[in-house]
């Protein structure tokens, strides 16, 4: 029995291969876009372009395919794990900060990648357990609260606006009720129709003017970054930034086990994760080179790959040379670009609750124990550090470096984790935790039975 319609390395006929890498650009697509919208948004400038996104998201990919030999069928796009840290970073050093931090990131992906091939990855599970990927990426969705608010203009320093509450409010009934009750391909863009419908209805109540839009070009050249001449190295930035990189590195192994199951064939092994992780490295590295955002695997993708059976990487390779051809439609970009700000915040309280949730499901997934006290302290310390506001700057001549946020938190959570002594069980713990064992083992030569018998 045939697992997928189209394997990985086999290719639909031409008219079918268009519209099915339509739909990879129409399942990333949203979160593409938003990224650097909510990066602008948070920065209080334009830090990168949605032109510049849509470029580096399907170069990316495309570098991406070339590392792994064709033998992963995964689509890269704007992570939004780097949204805060990328508009922190632009506000202590501009285009500089943002970007020298990101292609940090992709540095530090390659050299992971190096390590794994050569020594293995069992130092990447004891560096990163359970017990500090769900705090981290915990911090990354609720530290971006705020921001969701201040879009919508209900903060206390906002000024009540009534046709902002009704179109954010339309925004995220829609998103929640695709995301609920939709079937098919509809049920992978939430956010698309979500933000569409919110734009439709501010749009009738006069919120948006389209003389952007008129004046903007069929054709337009995106604003790329000249290399190394319109910015240069910033360390305090790059510090900023460079933690991030341990929860999607984390995201990313996560997001190549679960396509593992969907296709039948493990990824982890073949191409193998220093593979995957060094394409994910160099596309980062070449976005940050150019102006773009963080890429990372895009599970939306994932899910259209689950869902139409088909893991083409000539469909995926395909749907990025798209994505790069959208990015120098003018007019199609100045209408992404007038988008509101409560469409945009009405979508955010669904896509940061949904960071922050899918942390909490990293606990619960591993069967993180509260009751031991390790647990607690290492949680604890990381919410309220990565939440509170908390900063250490170093100053020393012209070295000006602070850890904040979310990067402190990964670092001390890391440090806490390591130096804390796991605490001995009693034995009947023991014994409980060798009948879970056993429980498990069952389980699965039951369901490698069943499997075998439905395959026949």
């Amino acid at each position: 029995m045939k697992k997928l319609l189209y394997d990985i390395d086999e290719m639909p006929p031409v008219g079918k291969s268009i519209i099915l890498a339509l739909q990879h650009v129409f399942a990333m697509f949203g979160a593409t876009i938003l990224v650097p919208i909510l990066v602008n948004a948070a920065a209080g400038e334009t830090v990168i372009t949605i032109p510049i996104a849509l470029v580096s998201s399907g170069i990316g990919t495309l570098i991406y395919i070339l590392c792994t030999k064709a033998k992963s069928p995964v689509y890269l796009g704007s992570s939004f794990a780097f949204i805060a840290p990328i508009a922190a970073a632009y506000v202590k050093g501009g285009i500089s900060g943002a970007m020298t931090g990101i292609m940090a990131v992709g540095l530090i992906y390659v050299v992971v990648a190096l390590l794994i091939k050569f020594v293995g990855k069992d130092w990447l599970e004891k560096l990163l357990p359970p017990i500090v990927i769900g705090p981290m990426i915990m911090v990354i969705g609720l530290g971006l609260a705020s921001s969701a608010i201040s879009n919508i203009g209900i903060s206390t320093s906002s000024v009540f606006d009534w046709k902002n509450v009704i179109v954010a409010l339309v925004s995220f009934l829609v998103t929640a009720f695709v995301m609920t009750k939709a079937k098919g391909f509809l049920k992978v863009i939430p956010f698309l129709v979500g933000i569409i419908s919110g734009y439709v209805v501010a749009a009738c109540l006069g919120m948006v003017d389209f003389t952007l839009v008129k004046e903007a070009g069929w054709f337009s050249m995106p604003a790329f970054i000249i290399p190394f001449k319109d910015y240069s190295l910033n360390f305090a930035a790059i510090i900023t930034i460079a933690p991030v990189a341990l929860v999607t590195i984390c995201e990313h192994i996560g997001d190549h086990t679960s396509l593992s199951h969907i296709i039948g064939k493990d990824l982890i092994k073949d191409p193998g994760l220093d593979r995957t992780l060094m394409g994910d490295g160099i596309a980062t590295f070449v976005a940050g080179l150019i102006g773009g955002p963080a890429n990372t695997t895009y599970g939306e993708n994932t899910a259209v790959v689950g869902i139409t059976k088909v893991a083409s990487v000539k469909v995926i390779g395909l749907a990025a040379l798209f994505a790069i051809v959208l990015g120098f439609l003018g007019k199609f970009t100045a209408l992404v670009q007038l988008i509101p700000a409560p469409v945009l915040g009405g979508v955010s309280i669904l896509l940061y609750g949904f960071i922050a949730v899918n942390g909490l499901k990293v606990l619960i997934k591993n069967q993180i124990d509260f009751d031991i006290n390790k647990n607690v302290v290492v949680a604890a310390t990381m919410l309220v550090i990565g939440l509170g506001g908390a900063t250490i700057s170093i100053t020393s001549g012209d070295l000006d470096i602070a850890f904040s946020g979310m990067s402190l938190a990964a670092i001390l959570g890391i440090i806490l984790n390591l130096i804390i002594p796991d605490e001995k069980k009693t034995i009947t713990e023991k014994i409980h935790d060798k009948v879970e064992d056993v429980k498990e083992h069952i389980e699965a030569n039951i369901y490698k039975s069943k499997s075998k018998k439905s395959n026949r």
